[in-house]
């Protein structure tokens, strides 16, 4: 069974996806309910992560879970991960911006508190690889060198560094070869 949703003049289209919101949830029966906007009904997740299931980052050291989304503009940043247009999506260079305080959503909040060989796991539709941190160092913001392209499987997260307007937190991470 297929439901339809329009949610900010968009339609999604859910087939045995879990969504909840303040306002509405679809539970895995088909049913639609209204939820408050009470404290006590707290979700899961945010209604991001159902939408966009398909695309998205983990990474297991900080808790973090988020959905990606095409672009770095404000308006995308706010709700989800952000993909730098001229990066790959899978082989070469894959660059993420996400903001780390100051907005309602912060995906980047704990990037800080990773160290080289953490665990960075990233999906799409092509399937999952995992990545080992091998990098990570305050760059200039005009700095768009570690977002080029590479022979070799990268992921680069770009986030800013509190009180220092022109700099950025860089981490990069190589791609874990699995036998």
């Amino acid at each position: 069974m297929t439901i339809n949703l329009l949610i900010n003049k968009v339609y999604f289209t859910y087939q045995n996806i879990k969504l909840k919101s303040e306002n509405v949830a679809i539970t895995e029966e088909k049913e639609i309910i209204k939820v408050s906007n009470s404290k006590e009904k707290k979700s899961e997740g945010t209604k991001e992560e159902y939408i966009n299931n398909i695309w998205k980052i983990e990474i297991p050291k900080i808790n973090l879970k988020a959905p990606i989304s095409e672009g770095t503009s404000q308006e995308i940043m706010l709700n989800y991960v952000g993909h730098f247009e001229n990066t790959s999506i899978w082989n070469g260079n894959i660059g993420l911006a996400a903001h780390n305080r100051g907005y309602p959503i912060n995906y980047f909040a704990k990037l800080k508190e990773l160290k080289i060989g953490d665990l960075i796991i990233y999906r799409t539709n092509n399937g999952t690889k995992k990545y080992k941190i091998k990098l990570i160092k305050i760059i200039e913001d005009t700095d768009w060198s570690y977002l080029g392209t590479t022979k070799e499987n990268k992921i680069t997260l770009i986030t800013c560094v509190e009180n220092k307007p022109t700099k950025r937190l860089c981490v990069q991470g190589l791609e874990i070869k699995e036998e």
